[in-house]
């Protein structure tokens, strides 16, 4: 009996990577142990590690498409500074984190000047997609057209696009920035009249839709584009003034108006270069003279005699001849 029960000890965890239950296969004994000091039944002891194992499976999923969806870590929600957006749009944010509009292919539109903004929070977005379970591809625009002029050329754009759509949603930033050969114009449409009440497409541009002429060249095509673009979407305008230039300004009055960096003490035109701590060299003190000190040197601080005058002249005039 005893070898009997040794012989299944052994096995079972090379059963469990079979099915490829290695989180069970991990915890099994440890939480045996639990279900016998509580008086668990087997029905509960499977249900625990069973959650374990859909636990770790989603953490690894979550882990997979952050890696594969070129989003860049620091944009998230925790560094977004909600307090920048418009109204509108921070009222509008929780309901697009739900994700929601990716079940029904709905796209957002995200306008606004250069620096308000616009990448962080689609970015943002995406990561909190990804962590909800989706899955997101982030692009600037331009990279993602050369990968679909690349596939047209080598006969591939179909088995592309079908890679493409496994994704839930694809964030182009900075549509129109660059404007669109011909070539160009024609695999970007390509690729949004795929997507069409399909999949999703969130897209970043500082050009209104007036100005979309500049990216398709074609106003048939231009106003296709627009059209299927927004028949499902949120449009969300950010407004204000720039990140960027207010970050500048900040940097600039911090270094002019902060301490001189001791490494280069006599350098005072530095700019966009924070101080670094020397670990080799020790720093430069400076020896601080207290005012009274200085008030009690300079009183009596001694002073040269001055030198005596020269006597006036007190000869008599000679007397006259005779």
């Amino acid at each position: 009996m005893s070898a009997a029960v040794d012989s299944t000890a052994a096995v079972l965890p090379a059963l469990l990577r079979v099915l490829r239950l290695p989180t069970v296969a991990r915890c099994a004994d440890e939480v045996a142990v639990t279900a016998a000091q509580q008086g668990w039944s087997f029905t509960e002891y499977l249900r625990q590690l069973v959650e374990l194992e859909i636990g770790d499976r989603t953490q690894r999923r979550i882990e997979r498409n952050l890696l594969s969806s070129d989003l860049p870590g620091e944009k998230t929600l925790a560094t977004l500074d909600r307090q920048r957006l418009p109204a509108p749009v921070a009222k509008q944010l929780p309901v697009l984190c739900d994700g929601a509009f990716l079940e029904r292919g709905d796209n957002v539109l995200l306008f606004g000047l250069p620096g308000r903004g616009k990448t962080h929070l689609a970015c943002a977005l995406g990561n909190e997609l990804v962590r909800r379970g989706h899955r997101i591809l982030f692009s600037p625009t331009y990279a993602l057209v050369q990968r679909l002029l690349a596939a047209k050329r080598d006969l591939r754009l179909e088995k592309y696009l079908t890679t493409l759509d496994g994704f839930d949603a694809i964030i182009l930033d900075d549509l129109g920035y660059v404007q669109q050969s011909r070539d160009e114009m024609e695999v970007l449409f390509t690729f949004l009249a795929e997507r069409y009440e399909r999949r999703s497409v969130i897209i970043t541009s500082n050009l209104v839709f007036s100005e979309w002429n500049r990216i398709f060249q074609d106003p048939m095509t231009t106003a296709a584009a627009i059209d299927r673009l927004v028949h499902h979407a949120v449009i969300l305008e950010l407004s204000g003034t720039s990140v960027r230039a207010e970050h500048a300004k900040l940097t600039q009055q911090g270094i002019t108006t902060g301490p001189t960096s001791t490494d280069q003490p006599n350098r005072t035109h530095r700019t966009h270069r924070s101080p670094k701590a020397s670990t080799t060299q020790p720093p430069i003190t400076a020896t601080v003279i207290p005012a009274n000190l200085v008030a009690k040197e300079a009183t009596h601080r001694p002073t040269k005699p001055t030198p005596p005058k020269k006597p006036t002249s007190t000869t008599q005039p000679k007397p006259p001849r005779t």
